[in-house]
C-alpha cells in the first residue's frame, strides 16, 4: 500500500472518530470508512487504530467488542485540511479524499488541451429518483445526523440558527465569499458586517460580495419556516447575492437567457432558455421530494452549479441554498469555514466535466464535519461578554425603563427612537439590537436587571395588551 493511501486512511479515521464525541467502535467505524473510502480491510483498520493510540492521537476505552475510540482533543490536527501537491507542484490545502475522489482530482488536473469538451447532460438530473437514488450513502448520512444534531432538535424551524445568528452571519458570509476569491480576513468581514467598517485597500466589489451574503443569510433566517424549494425563493436568493455585482442589473434574480462560458473548464452549460427553465423547475421538484436534509443539501450543491440557471453566482446560490434544509431541521448549518478553495473548485469541475460527484461529496462531508465541530466547540465554551453590553449597561437599563414606564410597546420604531436618544452615533444600530433582545426576554424574573418594579411592569403589560 502506498504512502498516499495510508495517509488518506489515517486522516479519514481521525476525522470520523472526532465526529463521534462519545466514542465509536471498530464495527461502526469500519462501516463509515467503507462508505467514504470505498473499502478498507478490517485488520488494516485495527492496525491503524492501534498506531493512532500508540502515537497519542486517539484513546481506546474498553476491551474486545466493547472497545471504543475517542479523540484526545476536540479538534485534532488530522481533521484539518492536509497539504497536497497542487496542479503547479506547489503544496496546497486539501481535504481527505476517497479513492474515487482522488481519481477525479487527477483527471481534472490534466491540461485543458487534454480534456475533451463536454456539454450539459440532462440525464444526471433525470436519473436521480428521490427516495431511491442516494448521493450520500446511509452510513455517511447517519454520521452527519449524529454530529449535526443540536439542542434545538424537534423545535420550530430555525430556532438553532437564530440562536447563533450573529456568528453565522459572519462565518457564512466570509467563508462563502472566500471561495470566490474574496481577500477579506474573517476579522475584517466581522467589522464590515457588525459596524459597516470596510477594510482599507480592498476592492469595493469585495465589500459588496460580503454584504450581499449577509443580506442573503438574513433572508433565509427570516423565511426559514415558509415555502419550499420553489423558483421564486431561489430567484430572490440570487437577486440578493448578485446585487451590484452583475454587468446587467436586470439579470439579478432572472433565469439565464443567453449562452454562457465558464473559464478554466471544457464544460459548456446548457444554452436554450426554455430548457434552462424546465430543468430548474425539475431540479427543485426533485429537491422537494428528498426526505433527508443532508441529501437535499448536497443534491443542490451538485445540480445548481451544473445547470447554471443564472448568468453568474450559481455556486453561491447553491451554497446558501444547501443551508435551507439544515436550518429548517435545526441541524448545524454549513458555514464552509476552512474549506480549501482548490478542493471545492476541483470537486465542482468533476461534476461539470465528468458528471461524477465523489470528489465534491468528499468536500461536502468534510465541510459538514468541520462546521459542526466549530459550532459544537463554541457551544461548550462559555460566551465572551459582549463589550457593548458592558459599555452601555446603564444606558440599556435606562432605555428599558423608558419603554416600560412610558408604556410603549417594543415596536421597531419605538426601539429605534429610544435607542437613538440613548446612544447617538455609530453604535446606535448595535444598541438597538441589544434593546430589542432585552425587551424580548423581559419577564418577572429579570426586572432587577433594569431596576423595575413588579407594579410598573404589570401596568406596562396591561397597556400593551400582553400577558405575563
Amino acid at each position: 500500500m502506498n504512502q498516499a493511501t495510508s495517509t488518506r486512511e489515517f486522516e479519514a479515521i481521525m476525522a470520523m472518530v472526532a465526529a463521534c464525541p462519545e466514542g465509536i467502535g471498530v464495527s461502526g467505524l469500519h462501516e463509515m470508512l467503507v462508505a467514504r473510502l470505498g473499502g478498507i480491510n478490517r485488520r488494516t483498520l485495527q492496525r491503524r487504530l492501534a498506531r493512532l493510540v500508540q502515537d497519542g492521537r486517539l484513546t481506546g476505552e474498553g476491551r474486545s467488542v466493547a472497545r471504543v475510540y475517542k479523540s484526545r482533543a476536540p479538534a485534532p490536527p488530522a481533521v484539518a485540511a492536509s497539504r497536497v501537491a497542487g496542479p503547479g507542484g506547489a503544496y496546497e490545502l486539501y481535504v481527505p479524499v476517497s479513492k474515487e475522489g482522488a481519481e477525479i482530482r487527477d483527471m481534472i488536473r490534466q491540461p485543458l488541451t487534454q480534456r475533451s469538451p463536454v456539454g450539459y447532460s440532462r440525464e444526471l438530473l433525470e436519473r436521480y429518483e428521490p427516495g431511491v437514488t442516494q448521493y450520500l450513502p446511509d452510513a455517511i448520512r447517519l454520521q452527519l445526523h449524529e454530529i449535526g444534531r443540536t439542542p434545538a432538535a424537534g423545535q420550530s424551524a430555525g430556532v438553532y440558527a437564530n440562536s447563533i445568528k450573529d456568528r453565522l452571519l459572519v462565518d457564512l458570509s466570509w467563508a462563502s465569499s472566500r471561495l470566490e476569491g474574496n481577500t477579506y480576513t474573517r476579522r475584517e468581514a466581522q467589522c464590515l458586517i457588525e459596524s459597516g467598517t470596510a477594510a482599507g485597500g480592498k476592492d469595493i466589489l469585495e465589500v459588496q460580495m460580503i454584504l450581499n451574503h449577509k443580506a442573503a443569510v438574513e433572508m433565509l433566517l427570516d423565511n426559514v419556516g415558509e415555502g419550499g424549494f420553489d423558483v421564486l425563493t431561489f430567484r430572490n436568493l440570487h437577486a440578493v447575492l448578485s446585487q451590484n455585482l452583475l454587468c446587467d442589473d436586470a439579470a439579478a434574480g432572472r433565469l439565464r437567457r443567453r449562452p454562457l462560458e465558464i473559464a478554466g473548464t471544457v464544460f459548456q452549460p446548457l444554452a436554450m432558455p426554455q430548457f434552462i427553465e424546465n430543468g430548474f423547475r425539475l431540479l427543485l421538484d426533485k429537491a422537494n421530494a428528498i426526505s433527508d436534509p443532508f441529501e437535499q443539501a448536497f443534491f443542490l450543491m451538485v445540480q445548481i452549479p451544473y445547470l447554471q440557471p443564472f448568468v453568474d453566482i450559481n455556486k453561491r446560490v447553491s451554497r446558501l441554498g444547501a443551508n435551507i434544509p439544515l436550518l429548517r431541521h435545526n441541524l448545524c448549518p454549513l458555514s464552509f469555514l476552512d474549506v480549501p478553495e482548490l478542493a471545492y473548485t476541483e470537486g465542482t469541475l468533476g461534476v461539470y466535466e465528468l458528471r461524477r460527484i465523489e470528489l465534491l461529496r468528499d468536500v461536502f462531508v468534510w465541510a459538514c464535519e468541520r462546521s459542526c465541530q466549530n459550532y459544537l466547540a463554541a457551544a461548550e465554551t462559555p460566551p465572551t461578554p459582549d463589550p457593548l453590553k458592558i459599555r452601555y449597561r446603564q444606558e440599556l437599563a435606562a432605555a428599558v425603563q423608558t419603554l416600560v414606564r412610558k408604556k410603549m410597546p417594543p415596536t421597531k420604531p419605538n426601539i429605534w427612537r429610544v435607542a437613538g436618544e440613548a446612544v447617538p452615533g455609530r453604535d446606535r444600530d448595535a444598541f438597538a439590537r441589544l434593546l430589542t433582545e432585552a425587551m424580548a426576554h423581559l419577564d418577572e424574573g429579570r426586572l432587577a436587571l433594569y431596576r423595575l418594579g413588579q407594579q410598573e411592569y404589570g401596568e406596562w403589560l396591561a397597556a400593551i395588551g400582553r400577558r405575563s
